[in-house]
C-alpha cells in the first residue's frame, strides 16, 4: 500500500508526463516514467499496423529507451489484449507464449496489458509493462496503468486524425493539379461558358489552342473572337435547337459540328456538355468538353464505304467479284475508270525501287481480271508491266498521282491525268497484283480513296491468290508431272465434256488406249528416271502428232490415251498406223537407243457403243485382247466384251472353287516301256462346273496364271496330292514310283518353295513325288532354276521337265538342272510314225537324256505302234490313252492298284 503522499508524488510525476501529449516525445517520457512508476523492468506503447501486426511508438527497457520494432501478434500475450480487456500474467508468462521471441530476449516474467482505444472506440494499440520477476498490481498502480492507457489512446486517436487530415488535404491538392494537368493535356478543350448569344467563354484550357489555332485568352470574353462564330453557318442553327432542348429536360448535351480553325480549314468537332442549375433554377454557365473528331469522322466515311463495296461482292466469287469490286470502286470514288490486274508471275517483296533502274521487270505482264472505264466492262488485256503506273505501284505499294501524268488505258483510247493505285500481296508478301481507280482531271484530295483501297485490298488479293492457287491445284490435279499431259481425272472431264458435244451434234467419236509393252522391263533394267524420260519423249511425240493435243493423256505408267473426234474410219486408221509408227521410233537416251512396241485398242461412238459412257470400256476391252494375242492394234468388237465377261465370271467361279475344294484330282498312270508294269502316274487338275459343265484344264490354268490364282491353285492340287498318296499308303495300295505334280513358273520364282512344298505335303516322304516343271518355266531365269532344282533333290524329290523340245533350253543348264527325267512333248509323239523330222527330234531327245543319265517319259501315247517305236529308241517309260485314261482317285486304284 502506498500512503497519502507517495501517492500525491506519483500522481505529480504522472501529471507531468501526461502533460506532453502532443509532443514529439510523448510516447518516450511516459513508457519510462511508468516503467520508474511502477517499478518494472519493460514498457511500451505500440499500434497496431495490421489486422495482425503491431509497431512500437516507444520502448523502455532495462532503463533505456530502445529501437521501435514491429512484431507479429499472433502467439504474444498482446494478441489477447487488442480492443478487449487488460490482461495480467503475473508469472510465467514465456511457458505460456513459447513461441514469443520478444519475451524470451527481454527476459520477462510477467506481463500487464492494457488496450488503446481511439475517441471513437476503436481498437488503436497496446500500453504494456513487464518484469523479469513475478507481477502485483495494487489498486493504485492499476489506476495508473488506466489513466495512462486512456490518455495514450487519446494521444493516439488524436495523431491519426490530424495524420488523416492531412493525407486527405494532400490528395485533395494532387486530384486538383491531375485535373488541371488533365484538362490542358487532354486532345480537346475543357470550356465554361455564358448560355448567351455568343457562347462567351469564362474558362478554357489549354487545349483550345490545338483545337482551334487561337490561345485561350483570345476566346476567353470574346477578346479576339467570339467562339459561336468559329461554328460552321450551316451548323449553327442545328447546335443552339440541340442544347436548348438538353437544357429544357435537364439532360447533357451531345452534338457533333464543324469548327473553322485559325489556317481556314474546317474540322469535325463533338462535343458534350451541361448545364449547371444555379438556386433560382436558372442557367448559371454551360460546361464540358471539346474535341477533334475528324479523323473518326473521316474513317467512319471509310467504313461506310467498305461496308457498300462488301455489300456488294459479298457471295461472288471469280470473276464476278472482281467485276462487282471495281465496278463499286469506281462509282463510290468518283474516278472516271479503274481495274484490278494479277501479274503472271509474283514479285518478291525484297525487289524494292532501285531494282526499278536496273530494269528486273522488263519480262513480267499483268493480265487485267476486271477493266472499266466511263462506266462500262471492257474485255479483259495483257500488258507488260514496265513504264506503267502498274510498275510504280507494284515497287511503291502505294501510288498516288494528282496530275500531269498521261496515260492511255491498255486496249482503249481512254487517257488519264491521275491515278491511285493499291499493290496486292500474297500471304508471303510478294506482289501478285494491282488495284488501281483514274481520273481524267486533276486530284485534289486523295486521303478516302487510299484509305478504302488500303481496305479493299486484303480482300482483292486474298480473292486473286485464291484464283491463282486454284489454277495452279487445277493443274497439279489434272496435270501428269511426268510427261506434262493431261492425267486420267482430266481426260475423264474431257471425254464427258466431248461426248455430250458430239453426242449432241449427232458426231462421232474415237478412243485409242496405247500401252508400251513390257515398259516396266525398261524400268527395272534402266531406273525409274530412264523410264520417266522415254515417257516423255513418248508424250511429246503422241502430243506433235495429234492436232487436238489437249486430247492426249497419260493414263497410267505404261498407257497413253488419244480422243479423235469427227473421224472417219479411213481416217482413223491412218492416224493409228501414224502413232505406231512414231512409237516404234528409236529413241536414244545418252548412249542407250531405246526400241519401243505399242498396243492399241480402239473403240469408237457410235458404232461400237451406243453411249459415249460405254466407249472407255470397250477400249480397254480391244485394249486387253490387243496385249492378249501380241497384236499392235486390235479394234472393238461385241464379242471381246462376251469373252471377257466369261473371263470375269470365270475368275470369280475359279476363286469360290479353289476356296470350297470343288475342284477335282485326276490320276493317269504311267508305265515302263521294257517291263510294261506301273511306275507312276501324273496328278491332273479337273474342273467341273454346275452351271458351265467341264472347264478345259488349258483355259481356266491359263485364266489362273494370269489373275494371280495360280498359287493358290498349286498349293490345293500339291496338298490334295499328298492327301491321297497317303490314303493309299494307309490302305496298303501304295503308289508304285513317284506322283508326278506339276508346278508353274510363278510357284517356281519362290526361293522357299522347297520348304513351301514340304509344309504341304508333310503327310507322304519326298521320294513319293516328282515335280514337273516345263521347258520354257526353267530357263526364264536359269540360275534361279539351278538353285531351287538343287535344293529340290537334296530334299528327296525328283524333278522332270515337262513338254521337252517346245523350248529353247541350253545343254549346259540341262546338264547343271539335276532333272531326273525329260518328258517327250505329245505334239512329237502323235506325228512322229509318219513324219520324220517328229521322229528325229525324238530320237534325239532320247538320246541327250541318256547323254545326261535322265531317263524320258513320252507323253500322249495312244496306239501300241507309238508304244513299240518308242521303246526300240530307247525311251524309259510312257502315258497315254493307249495305256489308261485319267481317272479319279477310287477308280485309279481300283484299277491299277487293287491286287
Amino acid at each position: 500500500m502506498h500512503t497519502r503522499n507517495e501517492a500525491s508524488e506519483i500522481f505529480r510525476q504522472l501529471a507531468e508526463g501526461l502533460g506532453r501529449s502532443g509532443r514529439p516525445d510523448f510516447y518516450t517520457t511516459l513508457v519510462e516514467q511508468l516503467a520508474q512508476l511502477l517499478g518494472v523492468d519493460h514498457a511500451l506503447i505500440a499500434v497496431v499496423t495490421e489486422p495482425h501486426m503491431a509497431t512500437t511508438l516507444a520502448v523502455w527497457s532495462n532503463n533505456d529507451h530502445q529501437e521501435n520494432i514491429a512484431y507479429p501478434l499472433a502467439g504474444t500475450p498482446c494478441e489477447t489484449v487488442v480492443g478487449r480487456e487488460p490482461c495480467l500474467y503475473a508469472c510465467d508468462v514465456q511457458a505460456r507464449f513459447p513461441k514469443d521471441e520478444l519475451l524470451s530476449q527481454l527476459g520477462a516474467e510477467s506481463y500487464m496489458g492494457l488496450p488503446l482505444f481511439s475517441p471513437d472506440g476503436s481498437a488503436i494499440g497496446i500500453l504494456a509493462v513487464l518484469s523479469n520477476k513475478p507481477m502485483q498490481l495494487d489498486g493504485l498502480e492499476n489506476e495508473i496503468l488506466r489513466i495512462v492507457a486512456a490518455q495514450a489512446g487519446a494521444e493516439l486517436g488524436r495523431c491519426q486524425a490530424e495524420q488523416a487530415l492531412r493525407q486527405s488535404e494532400e490528395l485533395a491538392r494532387e486530384s486538383e493539379r491531375r485535373l488541371n494537368t488533365l484538362l490542358n493535356h487532354l486532345p480537346g478543350m475543357a470550356y465554361r461558358c455564358l448560355n448567351d448569344q455568343h457562347w462567351t467563354m469564362q474558362l478554357v484550357s489549354q487545349g483550345a489552342e490545338a483545337l482551334t489555332g487561337y490561345h485561350p485568352d483570345e476566346l476567353q470574353d470574346n477578346r479576339g473572337i467570339s467562339f459561336v462564330s468559329l461554328i460552321h453557318e450551316a451548323d449553327q442553327d442545328r447546335l443552339h435547337l440541340a442544347v436548348e432542348q438538353a437544357i429544357q429536360l435537364r439532360q447533357p448535351y451531345r452534338v457533333v459540328y464543324r469548327l473553322r480553325h485559325r489556317d481556314g480549314s474546317y474540322r469535325w468537332m463533338w462535343e458534350q456538355g451541361q448545364a449547371v442549375i444555379n438556386d433560382d433554377g436558372q442557367v448559371a454557365y454551360l460546361e464540358g468538353f471539346i474535341s477533334d473528331v475528324t479523323d473518326q469522322h473521316e474513317s467512319q466515311r471509310v467504313q461506310d464505304a467498305v461496308v457498300q463495296v462488301a455489300s456488294t461482292v459479298t457471295s461472288r466469287v471469280g470473276d464476278d467479284y472482281f467485276h462487282q469490286l471495281i465496278v463499286t470502286l469506281v462509282t463510290l470514288l468518283e474516278a472516271d475508270a479503274g481495274f484490278i490486274a494479277l501479274l503472271d508471275q509474283p514479285v518478291p517483296q525484297s525487289l524494292g525501287a532501285p531494282d526499278k533502274k536496273n530494269g528486273l521487270l522488263p519480262a513480267t505482264a499483268a493480265q487485267t481480271v476486271s477493266l472499266v472505264a466511263n462506266g462500262q466492262l471492257i474485255d479483259n488485256q495483257t500488258f507488260m508491266l514496265q513504264g506503267t503506273p502498274a510498275e510504280r505501284v507494284v515497287f511503291e505499294v502505294e501510288s498516288v498521282v494528282q496530275n500531269g501524268h498521261a496515260f492511255t488505258l491498255p486496249g482503249t483510247s481512254f487517257t488519264t491525268q491521275a491515278w491511285i493505285g493499291r499493290r496486292l500481296d500474297n500471304a508471303k508478301g510478294d506482289a501478285i497484283g494491282v488495284m488501281m481507280v483514274f481520273y481524267q482531271t486533276p486530284l485534289n484530295t486523295n486521303a478516302f480513296a487510299t484509305s478504302v483501297l488500303k481496305i479493299l485490298s486484303t480482300g482483292a488479293a486474298g480473292e486473286l491468290e485464291r484464283r491463282r492457287d486454284h489454277r495452279h491445284m487445277q493443274r497439279l490435279a489434272y496435270t501428269d508431272n511426268t510427261t506434262g499431259l493431261p492425267n486420267r481425272a482430266c481426260f475423264i472431264e474431257l471425254l464427258t465434256s466431248m461426248g455430250k458435244e458430239v453426242a449432241s451434234q449427232g458426231d462421232s467419236l474415237s478412243l485409242l488406249l496405247l500401252d508400251i509393252r513390257r515398259f516396266k522391263e525398261v524400268n527395272d533394267l534402266h531406273g525409274h528416271e530412264v523410264g520417266d524420260q522415254l515417257l516423255a519423249t513418248v508424250a511429246e511425240r503422241l502430243r506433235q502428232a495429234n492436232r487436238y493435243q489437249n486430247a492426249v493423256a497419260r493414263l497410267s505408267s505404261d498407257e497413253f490415251t488419244v480422243l479423235l473426234p469427227s473421224i472417219g474410219d479411213v481416217r482413223l486408221q491412218e492416224v493409228v498406223f501414224q502413232l505406231c509408227e512414231i512409237i516404234k521410233r528409236p529413241i536414244q537416251l545418252g548412249h542407250r537407243i531405246f526400241n519401243l512396241d505399242v498396243s492399241i485398242g480402239i473403240a469408237s461412238y457410235p458404232s461400237d457403243v451406243a453411249e459415249v459412257d460405254e466407249l472407255f470400256n470397250a477400249a480397254s476391252i480391244a485394249l486387253h485382247h490387243a496385249k492378249r494375242r501380241e497384236n499392235s492394234v486390235c479394234p472393238y468388237t461385241q464379242a471381246m466384251r462376251q469373252t471377257l465377261e466369261r473371263r470375269q465370271w470365270m475368275t470369280e467361279r475359279l476363286h469360290q472353287a479353289i476356296t470350297e475344294r470343288r475342284l477335282q484330282l485326276y490320276f493317269q498312270p504311267q508305265f515302263s516301256l521294257t517291263s510294261k508294269t506301273l511306275t507312276g502316274a501324273e496328278a491332273l487338275c479337273r474342273w467341273f462346273d454346275p452351271e458351265w459343265g467341264w472347264i478345259s484344264p488349258s483355259e481356266f490354268i491359263a485364266l489362273a496364271e494370269e489373275r494371280g490364282l495360280i498359287r493358290s491353285l498349286g498349293d490345293w492340287v500339291l496338298e490334295e496330292a499328298a492327301r491321297q498318296l497317303s490314303v493309299w499308303q494307309v490302305g496298303n495300295t501304295p503308289l508304285p514310283g513317284r506322283l508326278s505334280i506339276n508346278i508353274s513358273a510363278q510357284q517356281f520364282a519362290d526361293p522357299q518353295l522347297t520348304a513351301h512344298v514340304a509344309k504341304l505335303t508333310t503327310c507322304v516322304p519326298p521320294s513319293s513325288i516328282a515335280l514337273e516343271l516345263t521347258e520354257s518355266d526353267f530357263m526364264r531365269d536359269p540360275d534361279q532354276a539351278v538353285t531351287i532344282t538343287q535344293a529340290m533333290r537334296q530334299a528327296g524329290y525328283a524333278l522332270f521337265i515337262d513338254d521337252f523340245g517346245t523350248g529353247y533350253s541350253s545343254l549346259s543348264y540341262l546338264r547343271r538342272f539335276a532333272a531326273d527325267a525329260l518328258k517327250i512333248d505329245i505334239s512329237f509323239v502323235r506325228d512322229m510314225l509318219d513324219n520324220h523330222h517328229d521322229r528325229a527330234i525324238v530320237q534325239t531327245i532320247i538320246a541327250m537324256a541318256n547323254t545326261l543319265d535322265m531317263k524320258t517319259l513320252a507323253e500322249g501315247v495312244e496306239n501300241l505302234a507309238q508304244a513299240d517305236l518308242l521303246a526300240k529308241m530307247g525311251c524309259s517309260e510312257a502315258q497315254g490313252y493307249w495305256f489308261g485314261r485319267p481317272l479319279l482317285a477310287d477308280e485309279f486304284a481300283a484299277m491299277w492298284l487293287t491286287p
